[in-house]
């Protein structure tokens, strides 16, 4: 599925829209150049659990945790990983990776080819490029979550067309 983004604000908007499918569970993969707009992208997914504030690339952390109360009682996990300057996969191991990327959260990893081989399959896939003002995303399911998800999201684009 592609989806185009005309601007900043249809790329956090569309964020919201995802993070709303997602249901705060999962493993998605974001992908892109330099300045493709994952983070963005993520602060938009965040926005859907309430998240209000600044969002910003974790890039010499490695991973920025976020709690999220529910409105239904309870928490949000979100864990938000950039692996740009990871130097060895096995550092993931390190940071407590392993419980990280636990079922009952949702982590959104930027450059995740520098962790492959740690990384499980993702459910989803997002590419990001540039796309003369805006941006374009390529989303692809790799779990039959990752196809849910898909098939929701064709769902709500269609009706709200």
């Amino acid at each position: 599925m592609r989806i185009l983004l005309s601007d900043e604000n249809a790329q956090v908007a569309f964020g919201t829209q995802l993070g709303n499918i997602l249901a705060g569970r999962g493993l998605v993969f974001l992908e892109g150049e330099l300045g493709a707009g994952k983070t963005t992208l993520t602060r938009g997914v965040l926005r859907a659990y309430g998240h209000q504030g600044a969002v910003k690339s974790p890039t010499y952390t490695l991973v920025e945790p976020y709690v999220l109360p529910r409105a239904e009682g309870g928490e949000w996990h979100i864990n938000h990983f950039d692996l740009y300057r990871l130097a060895d996969p096995e550092e993931l191991e390190f940071i407590g990776g392993r419980d990280l990327l636990a079922d009952d959260s949702l982590a959104l990893i930027e450059w995740p080819s520098c962790g492959q081989g740690f990384l499980p399959t993702p459910d989803l896939r997002i590419t990001l490029f540039v796309a003369d003002e805006g941006r374009e995303a390529e989303l692809t399911a790799l779990t039959p979550r990752g196809e849910g998800w898909l098939a929701t999201l064709a769902e709500r684009r269609t009706s709200q067309a």
